[in-house]
């Protein structure tokens, strides 16, 4: 049996007046996710708890098969563990986002999609001045990098009462209000406004804003955890996988379940990503792998930015290049199961995750139809729930999770 994850990230969401009342994915041209949705099941599943933010992290961890309230830590260690920095103990790794802000309002938390070239120039900077033995600065891609806090043997200011908001959760906002709050806080606090200090006389921010590009005017901390443990996959599910992606999150995911991470040639993690190649990959994989999950993050980054069309001309091209030449090659090589769902919805109209359902489309091998025509968030509504999400994977490979049976 072969197996397929889909996983258009944040591509559920709500009715958009612009697109005469339907939802991105009711208004896009869809064939082959209708083709499997008509073919299995299709349904809901809630990803992330209402004890959890709802973040990427949190939602891919159920999506993925594993219980968020049991194993979610943070998404900084997921990341960690996608770069190879390990983590001790007493350990903690930080989200470090390259930011604009202006007159305190989150003008991009990309910072204009800065270039990892650039951002990697910057972070060694900040690093230069503001790193030492116990914090450390690592670049990661583009905008997205970390920080780790070292223990060493004395108790960390941070815990689990932490606060900090995802700067996705605050675009075209006032920031005054959302700075870190609870236990260290100061101490992120002084970090991001030294780090804002230190990146206004910084030549790339010169040199960008002469370009007509957006600069980075500082750090955004946030996302903050230890390490978790997660039990292996193939000890959970008795599958051996393999992660398509180009954002760290997943590959750290990746890592952390026991996964090999395949690289992509022209994936970015934005809506200029190379879907065919994500495609091709992925087909390829399958002779290798039992199972192989593709994940893209473009659909998310369409709504962050409030790109309505955008959105839509993303989930065209993950039907057409994706989808399509992974569900004609499944019907190749015999017994499968192709599973399409995103983790979480990002709507449109706030630009940034929330709670809630989102439809997943099943199809493959001792599956009855279902009844839908179309996948969709209107025709999943019909479907099965599963709530909580973490237990759609066990009917997905057809088994229980022989460590979440075991520890409940």
């Amino acid at each position: 049996m072969k197996f397929v994850i889909v996983i258009p990230d944040g591509c559920a969401d709500e009715p958009q007046a612009e697109l005469g009342g339907k939802t991105p994915l009711q208004a896009a041209q869809t064939p082959h996710m209708d083709a499997v949705a008509a073919a299995g099941v299709c349904g809901l599943a809630n990803h992330v708890p209402l004890a959890l933010p709802p973040g990427s992290d949190t939602a891919n961890l159920s999506l993925l098969g594993y219980d968020p309230i049991r194993y979610y830590t943070g998404r900084a260690p997921l990341e960690a563990a996608a770069q190879g920095i390990a983590l001790g103990s007493q350990d903690w790794a930080i989200r470090c986002n390259l930011v604009t802000i202006r007159d305190r309002i989150m003008v991009d938390f990309t910072a204009g999609h800065i270039t990892s070239e650039e951002a990697r120039l910057l972070i060694a900077a900040i690093q230069e001045r503001l790193g030492s033995e116990r914090l450390q600065f690592h670049p990661g891609v583009s905008y997205r990098n970390l920080a780790v806090y070292r223990g060493e043997g004395e108790p960390a200011p941070f815990s689990a009462h932490t606060r900090t908001t995802p700067p996705h959760d605050l675009m075209d906002r006032s920031v005054l209000d959302d700075f870190p709050r609870g236990p260290g806080s100061e101490l992120l606090t002084e970090w991001m406004n030294a780090g804002a200090e230190i990146l206004a006389s910084h030549p790339i921010n010169a040199a960008r804003e002469k370009a007509g590009k957006l600069p980075a005017t500082g750090i955004w901390l946030w996302g903050l955890g230890g390490t978790p443990q997660l039990p292996p996959f193939d000890q959970c599910y008795g599958v051996r996988g393999a992660m398509i992606t180009a954002v760290d999150l997943l590959r750290g995911l990746a890592c952390l379940m026991g996964w090999d991470w395949i690289e992509v040639p022209g994936a970015t993690g934005y809506l200029d990503t190379d879907y065919a190649a994500k495609g091709r990959y992925a087909v390829e994989a399958l002779r290798k792998y039992d199972l192989v999950c593709v994940h893209v993050e473009a659909t998310d980054e369409a709504s962050h930015q409030g790109q309505v069309r955008e959105k839509v001309q993303a989930l065209e091209e993950i039907d057409r290049h994706i989808v399509g030449p992974i569900w004609e090659a499944l019907r190749e090589l015999g017994d499968f199961r192709l599973l399409v769902s995103p983790d979480h919805p990002t709507p449109l109209r706030t630009k940034t995750h929330s709670h809630g359902l989102v439809p997943f489309a099943l199809a493959g091998t001792g599956l009855t139809p279902s009844g839908a025509k179309t996948y969709d968030e209107a025709a999943a509504s019909a479907g099965p729930v599963f709530d909580p999400g973490w237990q759609l994977m066990g009917y997905f490979l057809g088994t229980a999770s022989r460590e979440a049976t075991a520890a409940s």
